[in-house]
């Protein structure tokens, strides 16, 4: 199929971006890496009068240290951060979750901003936004403003951006840990996730000093498990952990079914997940 027709318009900057975008008046749409957009606009379910194109504005491409945080730029590509030195030493769990993400020819193309964009719930980046408490700076008509991502990502395939606003980069904490473990389950390697877990732990002696918890694929957004979190910080760590560990997992998650899987199985599958992760966080890397 072929898309409907459409204006297209490649900025060189940002704030030119901004101004296409106010020019369409809801009518537009960006254009980063194209793996999500394409298809729909093929298929005829995106019918933009206007298509912005980012490709040209540079700036937005960068990986950064600042500080005790890691910022990547929005048009940085899947491919850049899963073979990016600086995010396998500060951001481990990023660099291997970006191994199960659509497969080597999307990963040369896609995009962080256009993937948090899309807020698909079975994508791992913005799983891993949550997990790692990151902050993402969208710049509209009005100026930059920063977003949580926990609120950024409202339902599935929706976000909070208003039409004039666009992610122009990322940032993301590093974290503190003695161990971590990324664990998810596909169809086939590469598809959507059935199920993922992300989980890093710090250690106290024989406690936990510290967790965190993040899901995708079992609800309408990827989501981060506080309460699990907490709970962890009171108990001991010993055999018995990544039990209790997937007993609190799939007790604070409801799952969805789909024609994919049913919410039974995505259920049960959540918690073998989650006791492998454990087993593996545990044991250190």
């Amino acid at each position: 199929m072929k898309p409907a027709r459409f204006d297209y318009v490649v900025p060189a900057t940002v704030d030119a971006a901004i101004e296409a975008l106010r020019a369409a008046k809801g009518e537009g749409r960006i254009l980063a890496g194209g793996q999500s957009l394409l298809p729909l606009l093929n298929f005829r379910m995106a019918r933009p009068a206007v298509l912005v194109d980012l490709n040209g504005i540079k700036e937005l491409s960068f990986i950064e240290l600042r500080g005790d945080r890691l910022a990547i730029g929005a048009l940085t590509r899947h491919r850049e951060i899963e073979q990016s030195p600086l995010i396998a030493s500060k951001l481990p769990v990023m660099a291997a979750a970006m191994r199960h993400v659509a497969h080597l020819a999307i990963r040369n193309r896609g995009t962080i901003g256009g993937s948090l964009s899309h807020a698909d719930p079975a994508a791992e980046l913005p799983m891993l936004s949550l997990f790692y408490g990151a902050e993402l700076h969208v710049q509209g008509p009005e100026g930059r403003r920063t977003i949580a991502a926990e609120d950024f990502f409202v339902d599935a395939l929706t976000n909070c951006l208003a039409p004039e606003e666009i992610v122009v980069e990322i940032e993301f904490p590093m974290l503190q840990h003695d161990g971590w473990a990324f664990e998810e389950v596909a169809r086939r390697f590469g598809d959507f996730a059935l199920a993922s877990i992300a989980v890093s732990v710090r250690r106290s002696g024989t406690r936990m000093d510290d967790a965190r918890v993040a899901v995708m694929g079992v609800a309408d957004t990827p989501l981060r498990l506080r309460q699990v979190e907490g709970k962890l910080g009171a108990i001991g760590i010993d055999d018995g952990t990544p039990d209790r560990f997937a007993e609190f997992v799939t007790s604070s998650v409801s799952a969805n079914g789909d024609l994919h899987a049913s919410a039974e199985y995505r259920q049960h599958l959540l918690g073998q997940l989650a006791r492998r992760a454990m087993q593996t966080a545990l044991a250190g890397r």
